[in-house]
């Protein structure tokens, strides 16, 4: 009697550590991947790291096309790896600065620009509630060069959230961004970065 228990015990320990190891497994298994003919949020997080480490000079459009198979090959030369053309777990830990992928954020889809961004709010001295288009000047609302990016465009801007692009402004020339915020104080925290604008 005694023997079966222990016999039963010992099986469910077992069958509970090969539950484990194959969920282990399951996650070790997750892995970035970006070769010719990939598309899709990590291709474009690979064009990115390349574009900013100087190695991509074409367009970060979530496609893997021959500009960017060059660029990791350049990459993979530069580090010492070797040089396949794929961005796979080692390439990307080397590009990452020792970094494992994550998937990006909601909204981070379509194609990305880079922009000098600044802050406004309704609150501002000298500045009209309303925007150019004729809406209340307020979070998601972004003032935007429209010979850039058309009035009525969908945005998403990390650490931002999404926008709308209603609003014009007098400095906003080329790849200039102003993000409304619905306070001064809010304005005055984000101050000037350098942001990626997603194009929905």
């Amino acid at each position: 009697m005694r023997s079966g228990m222990r016999r039963r015990h010992w099986f469910s320990l077992w069958l509970l550590v090969m539950l484990l190891l194959v969920a282990f497994s399951a996650t070790a298994l997750a892995h970035i991947l970006v070769r010719e003919g990939s598309r899709g949020p990590a291709v474009r997080q690979v064009q990115t790291l390349l574009a900013e480490q100087g190695y991509l000079h074409g367009a970060v459009d979530g496609v893997c096309g021959p500009q960017t198979v060059q660029a990791i090959r350049a990459f993979q030369q530069a580090k010492g790896l070797e040089v396949d053309g794929i961005c796979g777990d080692g390439t990307y830990y080397v590009l990452s600065g020792g970094g494992t992928y994550e998937e990006p954020e909601p909204g981070t889809s379509g194609a990305v620009m880079y922009f000098s961004a600044s802050a406004y709010s309704a609150e501002d001295p000298g500045l009209s509630s309303h925007t150019a288009s004729g809406t209340l000047v307020r979070r998601g609302v972004a003032a935007v060069d429209p010979a850039v990016i058309p009035l009525g465009t969908h945005l998403y801007i990390p650490g931002y959230g999404p926008a709308v692009a209603e609003d014009i402004g007098y400095h906003i020339r080329g790849y200039r961004i102003d993000l409304a915020f619905d306070t001064h104080a809010e304005a005055m925290a984000f101050g000037r970065q350098e942001v990626e604008v997603y194009i929905q």
